[in-house]
């Protein structure tokens, strides 16, 4: 027999009709569900320290608002029939956007603050530490090659352009160390944390911390995902300050899309449109890669992000489609920064919840529940996306990304990775590595004598152990597959052309 907590989820996140005659159980049910977890949380403020208690109790009451949205929300689904025809204007082409008149540039750049989301783990890749220092092209790290943008900006126009990181309680020790080595550089550096919630018992709906050391059980505790953002970035006083100081807009981006660079076009439009847009959403053309991507939509006569998790199961083909839906939100956000107080202010920020289903390590199974920073969209005056080119999107997910950096795909200029004239077209080869031998940073690189020449590369797959020496030339469609037992090293100097590679081959030292 399920019991309560049980058929609640259900009814909260899943996609079953409940019983007309069992809605006042529910009810009862979510509203002891929420005095259950605000109880719980009151314990464990009591064991934080004296001098946090206040700071953590407004996370806390953060968090309990966060809960209550979530218990009254039916479901996960947008209704799809509501969907409406986007507007002409809803986004502007890119290539429409006039240029600054070279004069006012640095009046511009005074007006303008760069946020990083710099929250995240490079786990994923095998590395240990925030994603952001992770070598990505000649030795340089994420982190080096933000600091070098914006200090060549600020140089080129004897501007004052801040660079603000938001951490998270995994990455913030490590970057406050980091930023140290910058302190010659003529970029401003802040750092904030964003907030620190406690995962869910996905059985009880009670938090799993027992108390509020949250480094003696880092497991127990999330980063309630990009969209914390606003909230966190006012508690800080950041904010405040650059309002007082006479900045308009910020622009956010994650630190690991090498291509979301500061872009004079976009933030001169922002700062002379005679109907300001207090907030702008970079997308770009989807592509077959692209198909879970947030997109665009217009919804109840507003422009809004939908992401795939908002999706009802019989429409998801129709997201996906490359026809339907022509973007996809590259994360690369411009907004005004009293636009942000003032919805702030007036509570009027309102972001759709994702619900992140986890299993810890020791097999507990939790919920965390997120907002994405995109989603604020609907919450602003006159928002709009625009179509920017690819480059503007070059995020670093996975070691097959990071083959395309550090390849001679690119040129490096000033901290940014430029697409190399000698490409004959602007789209960037497929590339998929297989998960066992090349998912992890050191094992990747170890498979490569040196990066291989992918100037005319459409299209790579390697699956298996399969290794690269020195010099080795991919063009067209190349697939590489070494089955279970076999080893295929690819000999040094070798030109692979519209090539399929199986079987088993070893070039061994005598």
């Amino acid at each position: 027999m399920s019991r309560p907590i049980d058929i609640l989820l259900n009814n909260v996140r899943g996609h079953q009709r409940v019983p007309s005659d069992s809605k006042e159980f529910h009810e009862v049910t979510k509203r002891d569900a929420l005095q259950l977890l605000e109880s719980e949380l009151d314990k464990l403020l009591q064991t934080a320290q004296p001098d946090k208690t206040t700071e953590l109790r407004n996370d806390m009451k953060r968090f309990s608002d966060l809960f209550g949205r979530f218990l009254q929300e039916e479901g996960p689904s947008i209704d799809w029939s509501k969907i409406q025809k986007l507007p002409s204007e809803a986004v502007r082409e890119y290539g429409e956007l006039a240029p600054p008149n070279q004069a006012e540039i640095k009046a511009m750049l005074e007006k303008l603050v760069v946020i990083k989301l710099n929250g995240g783990l490079g786990t994923s890749m095998g590395c240990h530490g925030p994603k952001s220092v992770i070598p990505v092209r000649s030795d340089l790290t994420f982190l080096d090659l933000t600091v070098q943008q914006i200090e060549h900006l600020n140089k080129t126009y004897n501007a004052n352009v801040p660079l603000v990181l938001m951490n998270s309680f995994n990455t913030d020790e490590d970057t406050e160390k980091i930023v140290r080595k910058y302190q010659g550089f003529k970029v401003q550096i802040y750092t904030f944390n964003q907030s620190c919630f406690p995962r869910i018992s996905r059985e009880s709906f009670l938090p799993v911390a027992k108390d509020f050391d949250v480094d003696s059980d880092i497991e127990a505790w999330y980063p309630p995902g990009h969209g914390d953002f606003y909230e966190s970035f006012q508690k800080s006083g950041l904010l405040k300050q650059f309002i007082s100081e006479g900045r308009e807009y910020l622009f956010l981006s994650n630190i690991d899309n090498l291509g979301a660079t500061v872009d004079l076009n976009i933030l001169n439009m922002l700062l002379t449109n005679s109907k300001p847009n207090e907030f702008v959403m970079e997308v770009t053309d989807k592509t077959r890669a692209d198909v879970k991507g947030g997109t665009i939509i217009q919804f109840e006569d507003q422009l809004r992000l939908l992401e795939i998790a908002q999706v009802p199961n019989d429409h998801v083909d129709d997201f996906k489609s490359v026809k339907t839906f022509k973007f996809f939100n590259t994360n690369n956000i411009w907004a005004n920064l009293k636009a942000i107080d003032r919805v702030l202010t007036d509570k009027s920020l309102n972001m759709e919840i994702i619900v992140n289903n986890k299993t810890l390590e020791n097999g507990l199974r939790v919920v965390q529940l997120e907002t994405a920073v995109g989603a604020a969209m609907k919450c602003f005056h006159n928002s709009i996306g625009i179509n920017v080119p690819r480059s503007r999107f070059l995020p670093v997910k996975k070691t097959s990304d990071l083959l395309l950096v550090m390849s001679n795909l690119y040129n490096m200029k000033n901290g940014s990775l430029v697409m190399s004239p000698q490409r004959m077209f602007p789209t960037t080869p497929l590339v998929k590595l297989g998960e066992n031998h090349f998912s992890k940073v050191k094992e990747f690189l170890g498979r490569f004598a040196n990066i291989p020449d992918i100037i005319e590369l459409d299209h790579l797959t390697v699956s298996g152990d399969v290794t690269f020496g020195k010099g080795v030339s991919l063009r067209g469609t190349v697939i590489i597959i070494a089955n279970h037992g076999d080893r295929i090293d690819i000999p040094a100097g070798a030109i692979l052309e519209n090539k399929i590679v199986s079987g088993n081959m070893r070039i061994l030292d005598h």
